[in-house]
């Protein structure tokens, strides 16, 4: 693969040590009082392609970007996108509540994380190379803010998704016990009922009680009783 016409001439110096496939990672290259920036448009977490921005500063103290446009306004417009970026992840950042939400988050700020890092190196780089350009110092200072503020929100995304694994662990954790709990006192109970059901199935006992010859409409009220001793027995197995 060939990298794309520029619609500037580089310095031989600096041409020398550009590849012919592709302009290559974030950095600086200075040669022949030329300072050539190659930086990295914001990435996307689904695609591996880069788009390459070029600013390359003149003996002069001027700008000019790679396709021939005002170098200033396009370094500019590069950290403004970042920024833009940052803006959009913070947001999602503040709606995300759920784990999922929380991976995807970080799935998408890694790739810029990592990008705005190399782009703020680059352009210190570009500072060093320049040292009295104002210009270059207030682009590295802003990029070195936005690289902070990726660094700063990713930390805080992890931290927010392990508070949410660690709290989910503990209601199942807290839910468990309960469990084992109600299973203990069911067991208790089959232990106190199971001998004497057992006597009754073998002996097959009839006792007379005297409540044989109430009327009819004790049914209700022993089937309430039975269904209130239900709810007892509920309510102590399972509080």
């Amino acid at each position: 693969m060939q990298r794309r016409a520029l619609a500037i001439q580089l310095p031989s110096g600096i041409e020398a040590r550009l590849g012919d496939h592709s302009f290559g990672r974030q950095r600086a290259i200075c040669e022949d009082d030329h300072v050539l920036v190659v930086l990295h448009a914001p990435p996307t977490s689904d695609s591996l392609e880069r788009e390459t921005v070029l600013v390359l500063r003149l003996p002069d103290g001027g700008l000019v970007a790679g396709d021939g446009t005002d170098g200033a306004a396009r370094l500019r417009g590069l950290v403004a996108d970042y920024r833009a970026r940052y803006e959009e992840c913070d947001r999602a950042y503040d709606e995300a509540d759920s784990a999922d939400e929380l991976f995807t988050l970080l799935a998408r700020l890694a790739p810029l994380n990592r990008a705005s890092t190399n782009m703020a190196s680059a352009l210190q780089a570009a500072r060093d190379a320049a040292r009295d350009d104002k210009f270059l110092i207030g682009m590295r200072d802003e990029g070195y803010e936005v690289s902070r503020a990726f660094d700063l929100l990713v930390v805080d995304a992890k931290l927010k998704l392990d508070h949410r694994i660690a709290k989910n662990a503990e209601e199942q954790s807290a839910q468990a016990h309960a469990m084992a709990a109600a299973q203990h006192k069911l067991n208790v109970l089959a232990a106190i009922t199971f001998p004497i059901m057992a006597l009754a199935t073998v002996l097959g006992m009839n006792l007379r009680h005297g409540l044989e010859d109430l009327p009819a409409a004790m049914f209700p009220v022993v089937l309430g009783l039975g269904v209130a001793i239900g709810l007892f027995v509920k309510r102590w197995v399972a509080p």
